[in-house]
C-alpha cells in the first residue's frame, strides 16, 4: 500500500458502505475514499440477494412499524427510487403486487383499523376483500378449488416498487461514484484486523498492508461492534446474531405477501415472495435462529461472536427476560426445529399455509445457502434487546460504527446522508445538502 492518507476509508463493501461512497463522491468535496471489503466481491454477505428478503421496506406492509416510523422509512426508502431516476439506471428495483394478509376475525379487525390509520400516509394502499385477494393472488384465497374457510382481508397495492436486488444496487453505487471523477479505491480481499488511532489520522491494518485515513466508517454488520470494542467504543453494547432461513415452493405467488406481526415477537413475521435469484420459485420465510457466530455459511466467526457478546449478568438478564415469556420461548424453540432435516418441512408447512393454504410438504424444499445473520443489539445499560439499526458515533473521534439490520438496506442512502453530514462537519469539508435534498428527497429534508 502506497504511503498516502485517504480522506475517508469505509470498512465493508455492502449496501451501507457503497451508498456512503456514492454520497461522498456525488454530494461532497471529499477528494479520496477507499472501501475495504474482506471478501472477493462486493455485497458478499447480508447485501447479497440470497441473504435478505429482497424487499423495499416502505412501512406500508410492515405491521411492526408505528405510523411515525412508517412515514420516516417511506421518505428514506423513496431515495432509492429517486437515485434510479437520477442515474438513469434501474436494474435493481422491481414492481410486484404487495399486501398485508390478515387471517381470522381478530387479525382482520386489527388490519382494518391499521389501514384506516395509515391511509393518509399511504393513499395507494387499498383494502381488499377475499374476492379481490383471489384476483391478485389466487393461491392465497383458494384451497383445493374452494375459497379458504377463514375470513381473510388484505391491505395491498399492485403498482409500486416492492423488491430490490441489493447486491446489484451496491455495484450501481460504485459505478455511479466513479463517474463523478472522484478518487475511489475499492480493495477486495482486504480484511481489516485492527484500527489504530493517531493524532491526525487512523491506520487500518490488513494482510495487504496498512491504509491511512482522516475519517473511518465501519459498515461491517456485527463485525462493526467487534472493531468498536477493540477501539474502546460501544462497550455497553453486546450482540445477539439472529439467522433467518428460507424455503422454496413452486411459483405460487405473483407478489409479496406479508402477514400480521405478533406484537409479542421481536422477530420478522412470515412472508412469501417471488425470488429474484430463482425465477419460477416462491421463497417463504424467514425463520429465526440465534447462532453463536457473526456470519452465515462462511465458516468460523464463532470466536468473534464471543468477543462481541461479552457475556455477563446484564446480558444473561436480557436472555432470561426473553425466554421467560412463553410466546417468545415457544417461538425460539420451534424455530430451532425448523433446522432439523425431514422434521423441518413438516413443521414449517403448517406456518406457511397461512399464506398458501393448499401448500403441501412435498412442494417445499429447504433453501440451502439462503438467509443471512442480523446482529440484534443488546444494550447492557438498559438491559434490553434493541431492534432496528444501531450506530456508534464517538464524540471525539473521526470514526463511525454502523450495524444495520432491517430496514438498514432500504434506508442506506438516508444513513449515508446522515454519516456524510458528520464526516463533512468534522473534516471541515462541504456537503452539497441542497442538491442532495433536491435530487433524492423531493425537496423535503429528513427529520
Amino acid at each position: 500500500m502506497e504511503n498516502r492518507v485517504f480522506d475517508v476509508v469505509i470498512v465493508g463493501g455492502g449496501v451501507t458502505g457503497t451508498a456512503l461512497a456514492y454520497t461522498l463522491a456525488k454530494y461532497t468535496n471529499i477528494k479520496s475514499t477507499a472501501i475495504l471489503e474482506k471478501y472477493g466481491s462486493l455485497a458478499p454477505l447480508n447485501s447479497n440477494a440470497r441473504s435478505n428478503s429482497q424487499t423495499l421496506h416502505c412501512g406500508d406492509i410492515e405491521t411492526n412499524y408505528t405510523l411515525e416510523k412508517a412515514k420516516s422509512v417511506k421518505h428514506t426508502a423513496n431515495m432509492l427510487v429517486r437515485y434510479a431516476e437520477q442515474t438513469g439506471r434501474n436494474d435493481f428495483l422491481y414492481k410486484y403486487p404487495k399486501m398485508i394478509l390478515a387471517v381470522g376475525e381478530d387479525e382482520c379487525e386489527r388490519l382494518e383499523k391499521r389501514h384506516q390509520e395509515f391511509a393518509e400516509a399511504f393513499p395507494y394502499m387499498e383494502l381488499w376483500d377475499a374476492d379481490k385477494i383471489a384476483e391478485v393472488e389466487p393461491n392465497v384465497a383458494y384451497k383445493d378449488g374452494q375459497m379458504r374457510p377463514e375470513k381473510i382481508l388484505a391491505s395491498g397495492c399492485t403498482d409500486e416498487y416492492s423488491a430490490v436486488n441489493y447486491g446489484t444496487l451496491c455495484k450501481s453505487f460504485i459505478d455511479s461514484a466513479r463517474k463523478t471523477g472522484k478518487d475511489l479505491r475499492v480493495s477486495l480481499s482486504s480484511k481489516v484486523d485492527r484500527i489504530l488511532k493517531f493524532d491526525d489520522h487512523y491506520e487500518l491494518q490488513t494482510a495487504h498492508g496498512t491504509y491511512m485515513a482522516k475519517f473511518v466508517v465501519v459498515a461491517a454488520g456485527a463485525h462493526s461492534l467487534l472493531l468498536a470494542h477493540q477501539m474502546g467504543h460501544g462497550l455497553n453494547l453486546s450482540t445477539l446474531p439472529m439467522a433467518g432461513s428460507f424455503y422454496f415452493a413452486p411459483q405460487m405467488l405473483n407478489g409479496k405477501v406479508y402477514t400480521m406481526q405478533n406484537d409479542k415477537l421481536p422477530f420478522a413475521a412470515l412472508h412469501g415472495d417471488p425470488d429474484l435469484t430463482e425465477p419460477g420459485k416462491t421463497r417463504l420465510g424467514p425463520t429465526a435462529l440465534a447462532l453463536p457466530k457473526l456470519e452465515r455459511y462462511t465458516g468460523g466467526t464463532y470466536l468473534d461472536f464471543w468477543r462481541t457478546l461479552k457475556l455477563d449478568r446484564r446480558v444473561l438478564k436480557v436472555f432470561w427476560d426473553l425466554m421467560k415469556d412463553g410466546t417468545i420461548r415457544n417461538y425460539i424453540l420451534r424455530n430451532m426445529l425448523f433446522e432439523i432435516p425431514w422434521l423441518n418441512k413438516k413443521l414449517f408447512v403448517k406456518d406457511a399455509r397461512k399464506i398458501l393454504p393448499g401448500l403441501t410438504t412435498d412442494e417445499l424444499t429447504y433453501a440451502q445457502g439462503y438467509g443471512g445473520v442480523r446482529p440484534q443489539v443488546i444494550d447492557k445499560t438498559e438491559r434490553k434487546l434493541k431492534l432496528g439499526e444501531a450506530s456508534i458515533v464517538p464524540e471525539n473521534d473521526n470514526v463511525i460504527f454502523n450495524m444495520t439490520p432491517s430496514p438498514g438496506a432500504t434506508t442506506c442512502l438516508g444513513n449515508a446522508y446522515r454519516d456524510a453530514q458528520i464526516i463533512c462537519e468534522r473534516l471541515g469539508m462541504e456537503l452539497k445538502r441542497d442538491e442532495l435534498i433536491r435530487d433524492l428527497l423531493d425537496g423535503e429534508d429528513l427529520s
